[in-house]
């Protein structure tokens, strides 16, 4: 086994999991805003997605979708509607938080009296769905596994470090994003951020939106060049 190759696969890894992006937003948006089950079940959707990602590559399945232009489009379109999708949604929930805080506090009471503390909430099964459709529907993220498995894990690596290398960035992904999960689901952190939630909504639907936009401009730049 490669143990060097497993290392520098790690590093490379950690610092794409530290670095702000659509995973990262939409899990420190839903530990901060939900129950402590449905944040770790995001952070193993994102896992599982990365697990995901990652044997594709190994098996030149992701190869061949982005050598084939109508496979590789049509991955971008769809990817490009789900992350503006969560974006504007985001971005609505923002704006509608921030209407509610704008409201006098006796009104603001009385929706506090009727309306349920879970009004809002999502089951874990629908947390680990948005975790796992985050990162797999990220075109980004097809593109980064493709190229460190095509640059790193050439075919003379053995089956056993090829098999370690994907086990070791679903680990590493999954501890990341649970310890996330468990740090911002603290109720003392979750009362603190829920006081920001709207600018959390906000900066999350920004995030999600720039990554759509960014694959859209440069989808439409190759189209004009093709």
């Amino acid at each position: 086994m490669d143990f060097t190759l497993l290392s520098t696969l790690a590093v490379i890894h950690c610092l794409a999991l530290i670095s702000p992006g659509p995973d990262f937003a939409i899990i420190v948006k839903t530990s901060t805003q939900q129950s402590r089950q449905t944040a770790l079940m995001c952070a193993a959707g994102i896992s599982a997605s990365i697990l995901i990602h990652s044997l594709l590559s190994l098996l030149g399945i992701s190869i061949m979708i982005k050598q084939s232009e109508l496979a590789y489009f049509t991955v971008q379109i769809i990817g490009v509607s789900y992350l503006a999708w969560m974006g504007f949604g985001a971005l609505a929930s923002a704006v509608k938080s921030f209407q509610n805080k704008s409201e006098p506090s006796e009104v603001l009471q009385t929706r506090s009296a009727k309306a349920n503390i879970s009004f809002d909430a999502i089951t874990p099964a629908k947390g680990f769905k948005i975790g796992l459709y985050t990162n797999l529907l990220n075109p980004k993220a097809l593109i980064f596994f493709i190229t460190i498995f095509t640059v790193l894990v050439t075919p003379e690596v053995t089956a056993s470090t090829k098999i370690a290398s994907a086990s070791l960035l679903f680990i590493l992904s999954l501890i990341w994003f649970c310890f996330l999960a468990l740090i911002l689901t603290k109720p003392a952190i979750q009362n603190k951020m829920s006081k920001g939630s709207n600018i959390i909504d906000a900066i999350t639907g920004v995030i999600f939106i720039g990554v759509a936009l960014t694959i859209l401009l440069s989808l439409i730049q190759q189209l004009l060049v093709s």
